[in-house]
């Protein structure tokens, strides 16, 4: 029977595992695990463009951060855990936009003693299989409360789904009698203020840039004072130039470089990234849109009225409940959960 110490200590050696990847070596699981493990890693991109070396070890290095041991401790102390009096089933629809971001969900799902039936991404379905490959190696009896599945999800306990506006209204449709978390399309917003250093702008390029600004923690939208000079910031972004080589991070840049010319839209190019004044919070990839304001009481107006469409706020203006600091938006903790909405408390509550 699963504890907290022994479900820590499972993930722990997960983490210590993914952690030491980067530099060649299998800590205590077997050299061959290490070499079949560094082999999809290099490979991955060739399934999924998106998905390069450099995004997938980012991904990586973010779970081994969240299952440090303290870590684990600190985030299911709260909820002071004990088996489930009937273990029940929970389905996960997963998303496959960055690698392994379904991977928070399945951590919660276990953490509260329960199965996991999950449909993976067909964008990301062998990294998560090698994951729990790896999992089930190192703690059999967690390795059998996980099955996949390719079909609908049906004779579940709860759900958990995570898409696109539109998939969601399928998904808040079909599971509407079933107690589920039904996860909708998000994005990262920045305030900025003027008095932000060169190094805060560059980590708040990291913000834009990983996963190519395609996680729903990847901030799209900025917020400027009337008196910004974007030039400023435009200029430090020349420093993720590189990325326009990816072929179709590039074809991206050009398709709304045309798109926005044709209309005659007012465009800051530097040839990497295009910033566009537009009120939405969503951008395409290589976009950023941005917006200007004189009083901050505004944009704490419009945070609020928003806060639906966003996932997290970059900025170092005290003034912004709960923002956090640039270059941290891709390092989330697992008490940061998406949407805001506390999984465990939702499993507790409605799994029993």
């Amino acid at each position: 029977m699963q504890t907290t110490d022994s479900f820590i200590s499972a993930f722990a050696r997960l983490g210590d595992f993914l952690r030491r990847l980067p530099n060649d070596e299998a800590g205590e699981l077997t050299l061959e695990q290490k070499d079949a493990f560094v082999e999809l890693v290099e490979s991955e991109h060739i399934y999924n463009p998106w998905f390069t070396r450099d995004s997938v070890l980012n991904a990586l290095s973010g779970i081994a951060q969240m299952l440090e041991p303290e870590v684990l401790r600190q985030w299911l102390s709260p909820y002071q855990l004990s088996p489930p009096a009937q273990v029940r089933t929970v389905g996960l629809v997963m998303a496959g936009n960055i690698p392994l971001v379904g991977f928070h969900d399945l951590l919660s799902v276990l953490a509260s003693g329960h199965r996991v039936l999950a449909k993976t991404s067909t964008k990301d379905d062998r990294l998560i299989k090698k994951v729990l490959e790896l999992l089930g190696d190192i703690d059999p009896e967690l390795g059998e409360r996980i099955s996949l599945t390719d079909e609908t999800l049906k004779g579940v306990d709860a759900v958990i789904a995570t898409g696109s506006n539109n998939s969601a209204r399928y998904f808040e449709y079909y599971f509407r009698n079933t107690p589920h978390i039904i996860r909708k399309n998000r994005n990262g917003v920045a305030v900025l203020t003027g008095e932000e250093s060169q190094e805060e702008l560059y980590r708040l390029g990291e913000d834009i840039f990983t996963y190519f600004g395609m996680g729903c923690r990847n901030v799209t939208k900025l917020f400027i004072p009337d008196s910004y000079d974007l030039t400023i910031l435009m200029g430090v972004m020349d420093r993720f130039s590189h990325l326009y080589q990816h072929h179709k991070y590039g074809n991206n840049v050009d398709y709304y470089r045309t798109l926005y010319l044709m209309n005659q839209d007012s465009l800051l190019d530097n040839g990497v990234l295009l910033l566009k004044e537009d009120s939405a919070i969503a951008s395409p990839v290589g976009v950023v849109f941005y917006e200007r304001y004189s009083e901050i009481a505004q944009v704490h107006k419009q945070l609020d009225q928003r806060k639906d469409e966003i996932q997290c706020i970059v900025s170092i203006q005290k003034e912004i409940s709960g923002a956090i600091a640039p270059g941290k938006t891709q390092q989330p903790m697992p008490w940061d959960y998406a949407d805001g909405v506390d999984t465990i408390e939702f499993l507790k509550e409605h799994v029993k």
